[in-house]
C-alpha cells in the first residue's frame, strides 16, 4: 500500500494513486460518457466526455473521503495511518496496527459508510430529490437524469453511487467495512481477536465465492435481481469476489504472523555479521564484488568503523546502467540518520511494524555490549532484514 504516486498529504497521511487507478479512471469516464450521451443526446461529444471526466474525478474524491474517515477515526484512537491509496477496486487506508478494542474497531469501520451516506444524501437533496427509498434503490440513476441539467445530473449520479458504495461496504464480508463491524461484535462476544478474525474471514470468503458464482451466472446470461446480467458486469463481479476472497485470507494470515512474533526478540531473527561495503566504491564494483557474491538484499555502508548508511538492491536498480561506473555507493545509499534502529531485545513484532513504515524495508539492530565492529565511537551488532517477505 505504500507504493504508488504521492499526490497530496492530508492530516499527516500520504495520499497516493496506484497505476491501476488510471485504468479504472479511464473505464469509469468512458462508461459515464456513454451513459450521459444516451440520456442527454443534445450535450454533444466534447461536453459529454468532459462531464464523464468530472463525474469520475468527483466520484474518486468521495472514495478518498470515505477512506479518510476511516483514517481519522483510527488516528483519534491512537492508531497510526501511513497512507491512503486509490487503485483499481477503489481505495484503501494503510492502517498497519490492529484496533485496540472491539469498540475501536466498530468506530473505525463505521466511519467510512457513514461518510458515504452523508455525501450521497446531501447530493440527492441538492439535486432536488427527497430522501426516499424509491429514489435511491428502485430507480436506476440514469433513468432519473433525462429531464435534469448538467449540475443536477452529476448530483443525482454521484449521490446514488455514494449511497450504493455505503450499502455495499456494509455487507458483512470481511475485510469490507461490514465484515469489520461483524468482527468487532464477534470480538466483543468471544473476547479473542484471533478467533473473531478467523470467523469473520470465513464469512468473508463465503461471501466472496457467492459473488464469483453470481458473476459467472451473469456471464452466461442469467438475470440476477438488482445487478442484472451481461459479460462485463459478470466479469467485474467475479473480479471483486476474487479480490475479497484473497483479502479475507490474507488479513487472517497477517494477524497470525503478528501473534507468532509477539514474544520473539528481534535478535533471534537478525542476520548476524552482515557483509559491509565502503561508501567510496562504484555501483558497478558493488554489483560485481558484493551483490553477485551473496544473496543479501542490503549492505551496511561503513567508513572508518562508522555506519554511514545502507545500500539496497532497489537503490542499485534505480541507477541507469551507463552511470554505474560513475556513481558511488555513498551517492545512492540511505543515510544513517534516515534509518530505523532497534535494540536486540526489542520484539520482532515491533521490528515488523517498523519495517512496514520504512521505505527501504530494512532495520538496523544496534548492540553496544556485544560488539560487532570495533570502533572508538559506535559499535554495531546486526542487520535485520524483513523476515516476512
Amino acid at each position: 500500500m505504500d507504493k504508488g504516486l504521492r499526490i497530496a498529504r492530508l492530516f499527516g497521511i500520504n495520499i497516493r494513486i496506484d497505476w491501476s487507478w488510471l485504468l479504472i479512471l479511464v473505464l469509469v469516464t468512458w462508461n459515464l460518457s456513454s451513459a450521459f450521451s444516451q440520456v442527454h443526446p443534445d450535450w454533444g461529444t466534447p461536453f459529454t466526455i468532459g462531464m464523464g471526466i468530472v463525474a469520475a474525478l468527483v466520484f474518486f474524491l468521495s472514495v478518498l473521503l470515505h477512506e479518510l474517515a476511516h483514517s481519522l477515526v483510527a488516528k483519534s484512537q491512537g492508531i497510526s495511518v501511513n497512507s491512503i491509496t486509490l487503485y483499481l477496486f477503489g481505495g484503501a487506508a494503510n492502517i498497519r496496527e490492529e484496533p485496540k478494542s472491539p469498540g475501536s474497531e466498530f468506530l473505525m469501520a463505521f466511519g467510512g459508510p457513514v461518510t458515504s451516506l452523508v455525501i450521497g444524501f446531501a447530493l440527492l437533496l441538492i439535486a432536488g430529490f427527497g430522501i426516499q427509498p424509491q429514489n435511491i434503490v428502485e430507480v436506476q440513476p440514469m433513468q432519473a437524469l433525462e429531464d435534469l441539467n448538467a449540475f443536477r445530473t452529476l448530483a443525482v449520479w454521484l449521490g446514488s453511487i455514494n449511497v450504493f458504495l455505503a450499502i455495499f461496504n456494509l455487507i458483512p464480508g470481511f475485510p469490507l467495512d461490514g465484515g469489520r463491524i461483524l468482527r468487532s461484535m464477534l470480538w466483543a462476544i468471544v473476547e479473542d481477536l484471533k478467533k473473531a478474525t478467523r470467523w469473520a474471514s470465513y464469512i468473508g470468503q463465503a461471501l466472496a465465492w457467492g459473488l464469483i458464482i453470481i458473476g459467472v451466472g451473469m456471464v452466461f446470461g442469467i438475470n440476477v435481481p438488482i445487478v442484472g446480467q451481461g459479460l462485463v458486469s459478470g466479469v467485474w463481479l467475479v473480479l471483486i469476489g476474487w479480490f475479497l476472497n484473497n483479502a479475507a485470507r490474507r488479513s487472517y494470515q497477517q494477524l497470525v504472523i503478528r501473534d507468532v512474533l509477539e514474544d520473539v526478540p528481534v535478535k533471534k531473527m537478525t542476520k548476524r555479521d552482515p557483509k559491509t561495503v565502503p561508501g567510496h566504491i562504484s555501483v558497478e564494483r558493488l554489483i560485481k564484488d558484493y551483490i553477485m557474491q551473496t544473496d543479501d538484499q542490503a549492505f551496511p555502508v561503513v567508513e572508518a568503523g562508522n555506519l554511514i548508511g545502507i545500500v539496497t538492491l532497489d537503490d542499485v536498480r534505480r541507477v541507469p546502467s551507463d552511470a554505474r561506473s560513475i556513481k558511488t555507493v555513498a551517492d545512492i545509499m540511505t543515510h544513517s540518520e534516515d534509518l530505523i534502529t532497534l535494540n536486540p531485545n526489542d520484539g520482532a513484532q515491533e521490528a515488523l511494524k517498523a519495517i512496514s513504515q520504512n521505505a527501504i524495508r530494512q532495520v538496523v539492530i544496534l548492540d553496544h555490549e556485544d560488539f560487532f565492529w570495533t570502533s572508538q565511537t559506535k559499535r554495531y551488532h546486526a542487520l535485520f532484514t524483513n523476515p516476512i517477505g
